[in-house]
């Protein structure tokens, strides 16, 4: 009976998931009858295009895509998102070993922790950073060590000193551009330092580019354009947000032979992959011509455009993000003692708006909170309204203080 008040040793070993408090919180809210905007999780509500729903429709009709799938993905999967990196990146990837479908890019990252991760390996993370990037490493056994999430000459001589103070050294890099929480785009000069650092120093680069065509300035590159990058590293992508496709769950992991086949390797010790018509589907979408995501790519912009104006009309600023479906804003000053959680909380209590708390992505993100680009423009408008009676200098006075400022 002792083992039962025990928590497993893997489960100890993850910090609070901030965001569970929030959605409490929000669904409690919910049902007691409260308007609830939410600008909080990532889950995009743009519907997938109809053209690929009707290939999925079509591929389910034939009784042999009924049976277990190939836990690396089907030939025709593989070889359309090497189409795809050949189109948008320049870069040639074998589609037999350089390519793995994966059920989306969380699962990819968290399966390559397991395939490359001895206890106790270090690992260096950009903090604030997406969660699994931590904890897919933590509950693999690793260690994480923090690095700047800032991409520019900032990023470097701290990781320089975080491999030189580590023991044992660390195993590998993890790089994520553009960034969620930050929305932060990296360079092909950023890329080109990063390469010749991980060379210089033995290091695996795992870099995460989910969002790399939610992009408002110009398209963003990948690590893997480098000269010599795949010699290092490998690169996990996403159809949840291309092709507004987050619960198909689809995504990728390209780059390095020895990587991927280790990934693959435990892939298929854990699963059979997606379900076949899926992937067909998938495949598909990856094969067009790129049209619905850039109509995605303009709706994001006007939604992001409205928040910016908007928002700050209300008395609270956000900078206007480069690339991804969120905003990264520091809290205004008057609430920046309380934290992100509670500040949170406070925001939903009073405005009834749901945001993400910054911390929720690592301590160094405390200060911020993210916005997410999920609700139309008419539903933005209103948490601004919401927000602009709740930040207003009277309605923050107490009752008395009202009625003499009335009077």
């Amino acid at each position: 009976m002792r083992n039962q008040k025990l928590e497993f040793h893997k489960i100890q070993r993850l910090p609070p998931y901030v965001f569970d408090q929030v959605n409490r919180l929000k669904t409690s809210a919910r049902a007691a009858g409260a308007d609830i905007i939410d600008l909080g999780m990532g889950n995009p509500d743009l519907p997938t295009p109809k053209w690929v729903v009707d290939k999925l429709c079509e591929a389910v009709q034939h009784p042999r895509t009924h049976r277990y799938s190939a836990s690396k993905g089907i030939i025709g999967l593989r070889r359309a998102q090497a189409a795809y990196y050949a189109r948008r990146f320049n870069v040639k990837l074998d589609p037999d070993t350089q390519v793995v479908a994966t059920l989306g890019s969380k699962e990819g990252f968290a399966n390559m922790a397991q395939a490359i991760t001895a206890p106790g390996d270090v690992i260096l993370c950009p903090n604030p950073s997406y969660p699994i990037h931590t904890f897919g490493f933590l509950m693999a056994g690793g260690v994480i060590r923090s690095v700047p999430v800032e991409p520019d000459e900032t990023f470097f001589q701290p990781l320089e000193m975080a491999v030189r103070h580590s023991v044992p050294k660390p195993l590998a890099l993890i790089i994520s551009y553009p960034s969620n929480p930050t929305a932060r785009v990296a360079t092909l000069d950023f890329y080109k330092d990063v390469i010749a650092f991980a060379k210089k120093h033995d290091l695996i680069v795992l870099s995460d580019i989910a969002y790399a065509e939610i992009y408002f300035d110009g398209p963003p590159p990948s690590v893997l354009e480098v000269p010599g990058a795949i010699d290092v590293a490998v690169e996990f992508s996403s159809m949840s947000k291309t092709f507004s496709m987050p619960g198909w769950r689809v995504g990728f992991a390209v780059g390095n032979e020895r990587l991927i086949r280790a990934l693959t390797r435990v892939k298929s010790y854990l699963d059979y992959g997606a379900f076949t018509p899926i992937q067909v589907a998938a495949a598909y979408a990856l094969n067009s011509d790129g049209e619905d995501a850039a109509r995605a790519r303009d709706i994001y912009k006007t939604r992001r455009d409205t928040l910016v104006k908007t928002f700050a009309d209300a008395g609270f600023d956000v900078p206007a993000p480069a690339a991804t479906m969120f905003a990264w804003a520091k809290i205004p000053p008057d609430f920046r003692h309380l934290g992100s959680l509670e500040f949170s909380k406070l925001v939903l209590e009073k405005a009834q708006v749901a945001i993400s708390p910054g911390i929720g992505f690592g301590e160094m993100g405390d200060e911020y909170v993210r916005l997410a680009f999920v609700e139309n423009e008419d539903r933005i408008r209103q948490a601004a309204r919401n927000l602009k009676r709740w930040l207003s200098p009277s309605a923050r006075l107490p009752q008395h203080d009202r009625a003499m400022k009335g009077f």
